[in-house]
């Protein structure tokens, strides 16, 4: 059986705060979530459980993410010398991005493919971390990564997505997942 697992983490700081997205490593993890297809079940890491994270994350078979390449790989480098673009990934706004040539936010394709969204933002998520309510980020986070991975589930399965374009009309994309 193939493990996929699907991540997300959310940050300490933003961007604002470390001096720009060029420093997204500096923003340091507050809480990392995977969901394991061979464990079955979530995992919460907070920080200080950062490198058990990478290595589950290494051992994956197939990392699946929503923008995981250019951000979440990116805080964890802060961690770590190991090169995360090296782990087998699906990045699934990376791979949208290329067949519309234009990104899209998680709530765009979820709303559109699953009827749910988002339920904070990770500006919310910062203030939360700030007020010490780390349950809050993630029970946050582990929603992420379910939606997440409802939606490369529908995708794998109907060979397609929907997202809400700028002009509010649902629209298709064809995915090969």
């Amino acid at each position: 059986m193939k493990n996929i697992v699907y991540f997300d983490l959310e940050t300490q700081k933003s961007a604002e705060e470390v001096g720009g997205w060029h420093r997204i490593r500096d923003m340091r993890m507050s809480v990392g979530v995977t969901y394991s297809t061979a464990r079955g079940g979530y995992r919460i890491y907070p920080e200080k459980e950062v490198d058990h994270l990478i290595e589950e994350l290494r051992r994956a078979d197939l990392v699946v993410g929503f923008n995981q390449q250019r951000f979440d790989y990116e805080v964890l480098h802060g961690y770590t010398v190991l090169d995360m673009s090296q782990v087998p990934t699906l990045d699934l706004l990376v791979d949208l991005q290329k067949i519309l040539n234009h990104r899209l936010t998680l709530d765009a394709v979820a709303s559109a493919t699953l009827g749910t969204e988002k339920t904070a933002d990770g500006l919310q998520a910062l203030k939360w971390f700030k007020e010490g309510r780390m349950m809050e980020i993630a029970e946050y986070c582990c929603y992420d990564v379910k939606i997440t991975k409802m939606v490369h589930e529908f995708g794998r399965d109907r060979r397609q997505v929907f997202y809400t374009s700028r002009t509010g009309q649902t629209m298709s994309v064809p995915v090969q997942w």
